[in-house]
């Protein structure tokens, strides 16, 4: 073991970021970069540096960032670099690994060792825009930053000119252009000497983004499935956080705490639970007008289902453009559900267009068109049933099955390009060998049978392909494909089901995070529910020529009051019921989907929370996240519920230094020695948060 010396000088010596509290993004991320490119030089594993010795460097680091830095944007930095090292070349050490696995374990411990109110402060705080001193004199609207309805959740991809229109891209390129900056960031990390006066900041694409949203981006699920990030999202989810206090022209998007009493009773329309639960309610019954119009195939005419369905599938459309660009092209993109969706729209489009041809084209003895549209129609099944499953995923076994079924289908698409050559291969021989008895379509469905275990096929004709080669080459054709290609595929997907079913509940907790951030951080003040959603797109819309921004947002608003009151108000019956029957549970209690309730609050509160931010005078308030009463008197996310009677220690350990580095040095000797003997046994140092 260490003596004390040398771990004295470990703290004395490595250079720990020097962070302010108003520093830009840009410069925390420099920072931070810097000592992981500078402290970090052994390969380690994620369990290595979490258990071991080989996380000392982090725990200093954790120890210096919970006593001395205040910046908001910290999370967001740490989350930052960990997909900047995550994207770089991999290197033979592991380093790039190493480092990036860091910034996710400092990133959760940080949070762990703040008050809950703190946490959910550093996870829902949103990266300014970052404007020159060219811009800041050319925009003379101090407005024409300022979010409304029409706005996307990644506003960093949108022109810089206002007046443009904007225009959703793919999701390929946004990603690309995320991966080109935070790329140009490491070639900063690693060169101190670059002056960021003459070049880009290359942290730009994150602008508008909190810092759930760049883990999500980044795929730190490890952290997303840590239970103080879970509780903040299950908040956001139950509607304890809101980011709404209430529906007027004015309104700004702030995370805030759901005060029923104050807040506006039209923001709970926003809450994913209930977007969750009328998304359920609309799709099943167009599952039933999608049925029925099967069931009644009129050929002849549209009839009233069939309009209905129309309906219901131009509400679909739209409701699915709007997610896309409200949530942006990443999240868009991250979901797996949404490339179904979209081939939904397209066979709806097909058998539209097919349709109206038939009515007007076919006769009445003979309608072909009218035949092949609803055979169109019929492909729907293939995607609208198992769209089902999206809404089973937020439930733990569902959700830790379907990430299991997407990589093992990955690793079958792979695999069956090896067997398409070597299938293509055996095709050319037997088709040119048996030229005279057998065709090409003939031969290769023979060929397709073989290959499913139909193998007496190709023995029976073995001899009637040639009477030399054919035996022989049938032979190796059927070992080949019945022995060794089946079994490697199934080896392969049994490989792939295990490696996701030992990671189950951080991939599940994934999916549930991604959706709740998708369906909440939305910069749209006015939701409405499909098929209502076609409503403004009628009514309103065309108004943008002749109203101002604020007059149509005053219509959008008076709109959604008129036209949402029922939905509002079984939304308003279910929470009275729901509150008499648990009591009157207070807000922000629970703690994560599927997951077990705290019922024993001692376990809970024996791990005391000391405010990250507190004064060490004894105040409670954070000095970079001041008191300021949220918009219609609604909570902000702030210290406003610190137990009384609980106060900071005395300044008189704040001010003995010495006291204050020996007490550091103990709890570092402690930690190390816990390490080893807890590395010894194999067993976890940690409890996994």
């Amino acid at each position: 073991m260490n003596t004390p010396g040398p771990a004295m000088g470990l703290v004395k010596v490595a250079k720990l970021p020097a962070i302010g509290p108003t520093d830009p993004f840009a410069k925390v991320v420099k920072a931070l970069s810097f000592y992981f490119v500078d402290e970090l030089h052994v390969p380690s594993t994620f369990e290595q540096l979490r258990t071991t010795s080989a996380g000392n460097k982090i725990r200093v680091l954790v120890e210096h960032l919970v006593v001395n830095v205040t910046n908001p944007a910290l999370i967001n930095a740490l989350l930052t670099l960990k997909w900047h090292f995550s994207t770089l070349e991999v290197d033979d050490r592991g380093l790039n690994e190493t480092r990036a696995n860091a910034c996710e374990i400092v990133a959760w411990r940080f949070l762990t060792r703040i008050s809950e109110r703190d946490a959910v402060d550093f996870c829902l705080y949103e990266l300014p825009e970052v404007q020159t001193a060219d811009e800041e004199t050319q925009n003379t609207d101090p407005c024409a930053s300022e979010a409304n309805e029409h706005s996307s959740l990644l506003p960093q991809f949108r022109a810089r000119d206002p007046t443009v229109p904007v225009t959703p891209t793919r999701p390929t390129s946004k990603r690309v252009e995320m991966l080109r900056s935070i790329s140009h960031m490491g070639s900063m990390s690693i060169v101190p000497e670059v002056n960021p006066e003459d070049e880009d900041d290359p942290t730009s694409s994150f602008t508008g983004l909190n810092a759930l949203e760049i883990a999500a981006v980044a795929d730190c699920k490890k952290f997303m499935s840590q239970r103080i990030v879970q509780k903040i999202i299950t908040g956001i989810w139950n509607g304890d956080i809101t980011f709404w206090a209430k529906l007027s022209v004015h309104t700004k998007k702030k995370p805030q705490f759901y005060n029923k009493k104050r807040s506006d009773c039209f923001t709970r329309l926003r809450v994913p639970r209930y977007i969750k639960a009328f998304e359920v309610l609309f799709f099943a019954t167009f599952l039933f007008l999608y049925y029925a119009v099967m069931v009644e195939r009129n050929q002849y005419e549209i009839t009233f289902l069939e309009i209905l369905l129309y309906i219901w599938f131009a509400a679909f459309a739209y409701d699915e453009l709007g997610e896309f660009i409200d949530a942006g092209s990443i999240f868009y993109a991250v979901d797996i559900w949404n490339g179904c969706d979209l081939i939904i729209i397209l066979i709806g489009v097909a058998f539209a267009i097919t349709r109206v041809i038939g009515l007007f084209k076919d006769t009445d003895d003979f309608q072909p068109i009218t035949d092949t549209a609803f055979d169109i129609l019929s492909l729907e099944a293939l995607f609208m049933v198992p769209r089902i499953c999206s809404l089973l995923s937020l439930h733990p076994y569902f959700g830790t099955l379907i990430p299991c079924l997407k990589e093992m289908a990955k690793d079958f698409v792979k695999f069956m390009v090896v067997v398409a050559v070597l299938y293509i291969g055996f095709l050319t021989t037997f088709t040119l060998l048996a030229r005279d008895s057998f065709g090409l379509a003939e031969m290769s469905w023979i060929l397709i049978k073989v290959f499913f275990g139909s193998s007496y096929l190709g023995f029976d004709i073995m001899s009637d392909i040639n009477p030399k080669l054919g035996p022989p080459l049938m032979l190796i054709f059927v070992c080949m494909t019945n022995i060794l290609l089946i079994t490697s595929l199934i080896s392969i997907l049994s490989d792939s089901f295990s490696k996701v079913i030992a990671h189950a509940r951080e991939e599940y907790l994934f999916v549930y995070s991604v959706y709740v951030l998708e369906a909440s951080t939305s910069n749209r003040l006015t939701h409405f529910y499909p098929p209502l959603n076609l409503i403004p797109l009628i009514l309103i819309r065309p108004l943008r020529l002749f109203l101002s921004s604020d007059d149509l947002r005053r219509t959008r608003i008076v709109m959604l009051k008129v036209t949402h009151s029922p939905i509002v108000a079984a939304i308003w019956l279910f929470e009275k019921a729901h509150e008499k029957v648990n009591g009157g549970a207070l807000a922000f209690s629970s703690i994560g989907p599927g997951l077990a309730r705290l019922t024993n609050e001692s376990t809970s509160s024996s791990k005391k929370q000391r405010p990250f931010l507190a004064d060490r005078s004894g105040k409670t308030n954070s000095q970079h996240f001041p008191e300021t009463p949220a918009e219609d008197g609604a909570h902000s996310p702030t210290h406003e519920n610190i137990p009384k009677g609980k106060k900071e220690g005395p300044a008189v350990v704040v001010d003995n230094t010495m006291l204050e580095q020996q007490v550091q040095d103990l709890s570092i000797k402690i930690a190390e020695l816990t390490a080893l003997i807890m590395a010894s046994q194999g067993t976890p140092q940690e409890e996994w948060s």
